[in-house]
C-alpha cells in the first residue's frame, strides 16, 4: 500500500484525532484542488451531496471541478459535532458567490465513515443555501 493510500489519523478516533481529521478536511477543501482532495477518499467512496449520488474517486473529482466552476470565492468552515470509532458527524458552513456576483452561505451536516487506513469511504451531506449580501459575509 502506498503512502497516498493511508491518511492519518486513523480510526478508532478519539476527540483530538477526530478534530484533527475535521481540520484537515477543512484545509483541503479550502484549496479547491479536486486532485488533492479526492485522495482523502477510498477508490470506491460513496457520496450523497444534496440530491446527487456519487460513486468512486473519479466521480468525486469531476463533481468538485463542476462545483468550483459555479461556486466562486468559496470559503469553508467545519466543526466536529460527534464521533465514534470510525464515524463522525460534522456541521459546516461555507460562503461563495455565483457568476452574477450573488453571495450565498450554505449550511449543512455531514456523516462520515472511514476505512482502517483513514480514507473516507462514505460521505452523506445535507446542505441548504441562503442568499446573503456581500456585507453579511463571515468567512473571509
Amino acid at each position: 500500500m502506498s503512502q497516498l493510500e493511508i491518511k492519518p489519523p486513523l480510526p478508532p478516533f478519539d476527540e483530538e484525532s477526530a478534530k484533527q481529521k475535521v481540520q484537515m478536511a477543512e484545509d483541503a477543501w479550502n484549496t479547491r484542488d479536486p486532485e488533492k482532495i479526492c485522495l482523502a477518499y477510498t477508490i470506491d467512496t460513496e457520496w450523497r451531496n444534496r440530491s446527487e449520488f456519487l460513486n468512486g474517486r473519479e466521480q468525486v473529482k469531476a463533481f468538485l471541478k463542476r462545483k468550483w466552476e459555479k461556486e466562486l470565492d468559496y470559503k469553508l468552515k467545519k466543526e466536529l459535532w460527534g464521533f465514534r470509532e470510525n464515524r463522525m458527524a460534522v456541521r459546516f458552513e461555507y460562503e461563495y458567490r455565483n457568476s452574477n456576483n450573488q453571495w450565498f452561505r450554505a449550511y449543512g451536516n455531514e456523516l462520515w465513515e472511514f476505512d482502517e487506513n483513514g480514507l473516507m469511504q462514505k460521505r452523506f451531506a445535507s446542505i441548504n443555501d441562503l442568499p446573503i449580501n456581500e456585507s453579511e459575509r463571515r468567512l473571509i
